[in-house]
This record gives structure tokens, C-alpha cells and sequence, in this order.
């Protein structure tokens, strides 16, 4: 099974997740209010959702006067990939993190926080912007942006469930209140919730490792992707971000997961270990993986760190 059909299958089953929710909530006439929220919810999402998360985030649009060096990385990357140039952002956050959005390569985003572009060097900035292009090549930034919309749904529909589902029993019809009564209302607001997060995780997850990849051969240096890798999974030990912690429904968008507590690699983590895509990107640079005996990225025409505003 292609890593695109699986995708495919697994957000559908979000929307299916979401659907049965209305269900268990109000019936038949639930389900098919929930179906058509979600059918709502994608195409809404399809146009606005890389605005709202670029928004959600304050990020601001910089371009080659006001941020030259950031700007010219992006630039140069996306001629590399045979993309068109997406608009470039930065984030005011201390937390080292990246990530991109748009629903395709002529409408996309890409944003990096201050705390990355003050933490990083310019190669490793390279890899992290590379990745996060990956992702606009791939077209995986609709897909998870619009898994971020529908799981932030399924998360108001769990509330609502919680407080209101198990008030309304079932008629004979099955189409007014929950056909389980407190039972459905119960599972809306705990089981739903962890089965679309199980879902999500595993949408992000079957994408990151190839946007690693993809990212690598763009910029060129695996171990310039593998060096920041390294750096802001430690930056993200130190600093907490108030808005990824407000939205965690957008913690997969990020190239390293923003929330704490969320670095395991198991069923309940939005990214792949970052030791083992450390190690996958050593491979491809021909060393022998993670704990092998790191090698520091060899240097780049960039020079010194992206400069901007920020500083």
C-alpha cells in the first residue's frame, strides 16, 4: 500500500470518525448533520485553512527586504525544488519549530519561529526550510491541515457530547438524541477523541519520514537536516509555546512536535522519534546511524545565521 493511499484511507476514516460521532449523538438525523459538518468543514479548510493557522500562530510575512537571509535560503530552495516561491513567515516564539501550509505549491506558506531562526545556523535553517517545502512538494500540507480542522472538530464535538449527549435518549426511530443515551455520549466525549488522535498521528507520521527524505535530496546535505533535527527537539525540551499548547490539533503541522511530553515514538506521538530520523538521514548520508559518531554538516555558500527583524 502506497504511503499516499494510506493517507487517503486514514483521513477518510476521520471523516467517517466525525459522522459516527453525530450519530451517537443525535441519531441518524446526527450523523448526517456531522457528515455534512465534515464535508463543510474540508471544503472551508481546502481555502482557508493555511490563513487560519498562519493566523492562529501571529505569524508575520517577511520578503527579501525585511528579512534577506531567511528569504534568500527559502528562495534558493524552492528554485532547487522546481517550485514556485511560497510566502515566507515568522513566528514570534522561543521554541525552535517549523512548519508549512497552503492547499498547493502556488498557494503555499512556509513559517519558522524566532526561537529557530536565532538557535540554528544557516545550513541547518537549509534543511529545516528544505523538509518543510518537502512537505508543499508532496502536497501534504492539505491533508494536514485539513486533519487539523476536522480532529479541532472532533475535539468541539467531544465537549459537546460531554455535557449535552447523554441528556437525550433515543426514540423509536433512532433519529432524536443518542441511540446509546449516556453510553454514546460517554464514548463521544472519550473514545472518539483518542481514536481521531490515533488517526492524526498516524497521517503526520507516514509523512514526516518522507519529507526527510524528499528534504535531504533538496537541500542537498542530509546531516544538515539531521543537525537541526537534533537541535530543536532540544529546543522544544526548554521552551513551552502558549499557542501549540492552545491548539494541539495543530502539533502535527510542526517538523518537530511543539507540546511537551509528545517526543515517544508510539501509538500516541504526532512525529516519528527524532533519533530515528536522525538516523535515516545519517544513512543517507553514508554514516551508521544514530550513536554511530556524529559528524557536524560540512559548510554552505549561506555563511552565517538568517538575520531579520527579530535579532
Amino acid at each position: 500500500m502506497t504511503s499516499y493511499l494510506k493517507t487517503s484511507i486514514l483521513l477518510a476514516g476521520l471523516t467517517a470518525l466525525f459522522a459516527g460521532m453525530g450519530y451517537l449523538l443525535g441519531g441518524q438525523g446526527g450523523m448526517m448533520i456531522a457528515f455534512l459538518m465534515a464535508l463543510g468543514m474540508n471544503v472551508f479548510a481546502y481555502w482557508n485553512s493555511g490563513n487560519m493557522v498562519l493566523s492562529m500562530y501571529g505569524a508575520q510575512e517577511v520578503d527579501a527586504y525585511t528579512a534577506p537571509d531567511y528569504y534568500g535560503i527559502v528562495q534558493q530552495l524552492a528554485q532547487r525544488a522546481g517550485l514556485p516561491m511560497p510566502r515566507v513567515y515568522v513566528i514570534q516564539s522561543d521554541q525552535p519549530n517549523a512548519f508549512a501550509t497552503g492547499r498547493n505549491p502556488e498557494n503555499a506558506a512556509v513559517a519558522a519561529t524566532t526561537g529557530l531562526l536565532n538557535m540554528l545556523s544557516a545550513e541547518e535553517v537549509a534543511g529545516v526550510m528544505a523538509h518543510e517545502l518537502a512537505h508543499v512538494k508532496n502536497r501534504d500540507t492539505l491533508i494536514m491541515t485539513i486533519t487539523a480542522t476536522v480532529a479541532g472538530a472532533i475535539s468541539m464535538l467531544a465537549n459537546f457530547g460531554m455535557f449535552f449527549g447523554g441528556s437525550h435518549g433515543s426514540n423509536e426511530e433512532g433519529r432524536g438524541g443518542s441511540p446509546l443515551g449516556w453510553v454514546g455520549a460517554l464514548l463521544v466525549a472519550i473514545v472518539a477523541p483518542m481514536a481521531a488522535m490515533v488517526v492524526q498521528m498516524a497521517i503526520s507520521r507516514t509523512r514526516e519520514y518522507e519529507a526527510d527524505r524528499i528534504g535531504a535530496e533538496i537541500c542537498g546535505q542530509p546531516l544538515w537536516l539531521a543537525s537541526a533535527l537534533e537541535r530543536i527537539h532540544q529546543g522544544v525540551a526548554h521552551y513551552r509555546d502558549p499557542q501549540a499548547e492552545a491548539h494541539p490539533a495543530t502539533a502535527h503541522l510542526f517538523i518537530v512536535n511543539p507540546l511537551h511530553g509528545g517526543g515517544m515514538d508510539n501509538l500516541f506521538s504526532t512525529h516519528p522519534n527524532v533519533e530515528n530520523r536522525v538516523a535515516a538521514l545519517q544513512q543517507m548520508a553514508g554514516y551508521g546511524g544514530y550513536g554511530g559518531g556524529y559528524h557536524q554538516p560540512p559548510a554552505s555558500p549561506w555563511g552565517a545565521p538568517p538575520r531579520g527583524p527579530w535579532n
